[in-house]
């Protein structure tokens, strides 16, 4: 019976919501669960084909792109390969920011204003157009349905966007119940919330989890402490995304869950850009998504080779992202996945500019070498640690039995053996660590890194 409900949303409840939003998502993943299985160089030349069409598209009605193609004497009519794309400069928030209205097409209808949750700063306004809409969400389905689950199974989803939270009118409420999804606020999570939350799925049985690893793991662990299986309910598969997914986190989900995790990357600006599929693979949604490794220099980097995610995304000709700098550090692949299927792959996702730390003598390292000198204490329940300048780094910490004081000087003599031993280091003890804005949370946050992890990141 969940089976027959299940597939009744998926190819009834579902499409009817989406022709009533005038979105087209169900044609889209329709065409990418073709696409997906075409060879590369079929997927390349669409990629190069697209991109064409969508320049010659924002030549002609996007202000800011017109102007800006007319001052360097770029005709996008000569874009044969996808390497014509170095020729654009890169978009950044700050152009958002001043270019806002320009960066409007002329022809643009029912444009939805969107921010990201400034997590790592200063909120981004943006606009979405319908066509960028259907093609995320359509590729967000494609990848659920890679795992064996759809629209219409149960779901429970935890997090934190205001967006997303500020929505709960009747109406939504509706179709959540309607679609079997119930949401968790991520940045609640009281002990007694957190008891709640466990009741709820417990109740629900879930046939996947999605949200933020550290907010599902946190109430995992939570399940755990409280002697309370959570093995037994048919869990799937659990959808991550919106942070770095640490290695310890998916241990604790797919032990208490008794279900594997599935790591997504993109974001609400940049769209859905990769999910991993059973087989391991990262996949870029090629059809809709360009990736570029960018260098310190702004150079375009080969596959293998570690540098800043810079993202063209080919739905977007109403408010376009063109070669619009992530701030993530990643690498390509030049390899593909094991399941056939002739999608590029990211290899790693490294995390933000903002997750790695520069030593006293300008070293760079990534922010785990911090991490895992503090995570694995006994009786460290919580941190965060926060690089202010080259001479100062912060470690906030939530502790408790079987902690022990000269721990602290571990902490210490650790980062100091890692950033430097003029490096003041300073352990506050807090009763607790707050979430950022969105209900996300960091391990570590470096203000230093940002100017030295790239350029421009």
């Amino acid at each position: 019976m969940n089976r027959i409900y299940t597939r009744v949303v998926s190819t009834a409840l579902f499409p009817l919501q989406e022709r009533l939003k005038h979105h087209n998502t169900v044609a889209v993943r329709r065409e990418m669960e073709r696409s997906q299985w075409w060879p590369a160089a079929q997927i390349l030349q669409w990629q190069i084909d697209r991109l064409r069409a969508f320049l010659c598209d924002v030549q002609n009605h996007v202000p800011y792109y017109h102007d800006l193609f007319a001052r360097i004497g770029f005709d996008p009519r000569e874009v044969i390969d996808l390497a014509g794309l170095s020729r654009l400069p890169f978009l950044t928030k700050e152009v958002i920011r001043a270019q806002t209205e320009a960066l409007k097409a002329d022809n643009a209808q029912g444009l939805v204003r969107f921010n990201t949750g400034g997590s790592s700063g200063e909120p981004l306004i943006f606009y979405i157009g319908k066509e960028r809409v259907s093609h995320d969400v359509a590729a967000k389905w494609r990848a659920t349905r890679w795992w064996g689950v759809d629209i219409g199974d149960p779901e429970i989803v935890v997090w934190g966007s205001p967006i997303e939270l500020g929505s709960q009118d009747r109406v939504r409420q509706v179709r959540d119940k309607l679609m079997r999804t119930k949401l968790l606020p991520a940045f609640e999570m009281s002990v007694d919330n957190l008891d709640k939350f466990v009741a709820d799925i417990r109740a629900m049985r879930p046939k996947m989890l999605f949200g933020y690893p550290s907010a599902i793991a946190h109430i995992a662990r939570h399940a755990e402490a409280r002697g309370i299986a959570m093995n037994d309910l048919g869990v799937k598969v659990a959808f991550v995304t919106s942070e770095r997914l640490y290695e310890d986190q998916q241990a604790q989900i797919e032990k208490t869950f008794g279900c594997r995790v599935a790591n997504g990357y993109g974001g609400r600006d940049a769209g859905f850009i990769a999910h991993q599929c059973p087989s391991g693979g990262m996949h870029i949604t090629a059809e809709d998504i360009i990736v570029e490794i960018i260098g310190p220099n702004d150079e375009v980097l080969a596959p293998g080779q570690s540098g800043e995610i810079v993202v063209t995304h080919l739905a977007t000709r109403e408010f376009p992202f063109i070669r619009y700098r992530t701030g993530d550090v990643g690498v390509l692949d030049d390899q593909l996945c094991a399941c056939g299927r002739g999608l590029p792959l990211l290899k790693e996702i490294q995390g933000r500019t903002t997750d790695f730390v520069v030593a006293h003598d300008g070293t760079v390292m990534h922010g785990l070498a911090l991490v895992y000198i503090v995570r694995d204490l006994p009786g460290v329940k919580e941190f965060k640690i926060v690089q202010e300048h080259l001479d100062l780094t912060r470690v906030f910490l939530v502790a408790g039995a079987p902690f022990q004081p000269e721990s602290v000087q571990t902490i210490i003599a650790g980062f100091k053996r890692r950033l430097g031993t003029s490096v003041d280091i300073q352990i506050e003890h807090v009763a607790e660590i707050p979430k950022e804005a969105s209900g996300k949370f960091r391990y570590i946050i470096s203000k230093v890194a940002a100017t030295n992890v790239g350029s421009g990141a």
